[in-house]
């Protein structure tokens, strides 16, 4: 099974028409994504022509014409999408998903990276408030291997579905996760993103991976900053009971250094890589060292 993200979701994408945009919905598509439309105002009614690959290791390829939609709202009306990938710049981001959440999207994903904190507060509590799931901002989005892929996560780093569901602050480590974890595959994994404000925490993953039926583990990935990480393992040690293996970036991070992305600030001992670590043990998780460790860690319990 998946959480969030099923081989049923359609897919909008906001910023399609743009470069990142087109290259990653040219990606998303060739790994499956049911990808229904892109949204730009000023390209409504137009449609964007991707020379997709057949299968995310390339081969013959297919054009796949997507068209452009004035709006999110226009694009579920003739679409039916559910779902909306956000490639807007960071100056334009928080209008576009206040957009996505009016127009009543059930979860939107923010790939865009610099957002102004103010900005995302605003519109992490307005999207709430309508009842639309976000993920991120500037996050790499989320992939159900085998079903849907919405974001910048590479497909074919996980090319079949399997027991370990994963959610992770940082995009590079869920790649070399998913890679080094490749053979036994992945439920869903979630790239939650390392600001300081994000709309789906490691709780809100560990408790959809919890009533996955066929999640059987759940890796977790953190890093230095905030108290994220302190505050999962209080929910696993009451909720979760599936075995949780984690890996916590920054153990080598010079005291006092502000570090990688905009969350990991460190304050005295709180954030700090050793005190999240303790936490975690202190539930029960077994934390590798290194993300090698951390995989076979996760072996030695499958």
């Amino acid at each position: 099974m998946a959480i969030f993200l099923t081989k049923e979701s359609k897919v909008l994408v906001q910023g399609m028409t743009g470069g990142e945009g087109m290259k990653h919905t040219r990606r998303m598509l060739a790994a499956g994504t049911a990808v229904v439309g892109g949204v730009n105002p000023r390209k409504a009614g137009r449609s964007v022509d991707f020379d997709v690959p057949r299968g995310v290791e390339g081969g013959e390829s297919a054009t796949v014409a997507v068209p452009v939609f004035g709006s999110v709202a226009e694009g579920m009306a003739a679409t039916g999408a559910t779902v909306s990938v956000v490639f807007v710049p960071p100056p334009f981001a928080k209008a576009a998903v206040l957009e996505a959440a009016d127009a009543g999207i059930a979860l939107a994903v923010v790939i865009t990276e610099g957002i102004p904190v103010h900005d995302a507060v605003a519109f992490q509590a307005y999207a709430r408030s309508k009842g639309t799931r976000v993920v991120g901002p500037n996050c790499p989005g989320l992939i159900s291997p085998g079903a849907s892929n919405a974001g910048i996560i590479p497909a074919d780093i996980a090319p079949a579905p399997g027991r370990i569901g994963l959610v992770s602050k940082s995009g590079t480590l869920t790649y070399q996760l998913m890679h080094e974890l490749r053979e036994i595959g992945f439920s869903s994994a979630v790239g939650i993103g390392g600001d300081p404000v994000v709309g789906t925490s490691h709780i809100d993953c560990l408790a959809a991976f919890e009533d996955d039926p066929e999640t059987e583990l759940v890796v977790l990935i953190g890093e230095i900053g905030g108290d994220a990480e302190e505050r999962a393992a209080a929910y696993i040690a009451e909720h979760v009971t599936k075995p949780v293996v984690a890996y916590i970036a920054g153990f080598t991070a010079p005291e006092g250094k502000t570090m990688g992305h905009a969350g990991a600030i460190v304050s005295g001992s709180s954030g700090t890589a050793e005190a999240k670590k303790k936490a975690l043990e202190a539930a029960g998780v077994r934390v590798g060292s290194t993300p090698s460790e951390t995989a076979r860690l996760v072996r030695d319990l499958l």
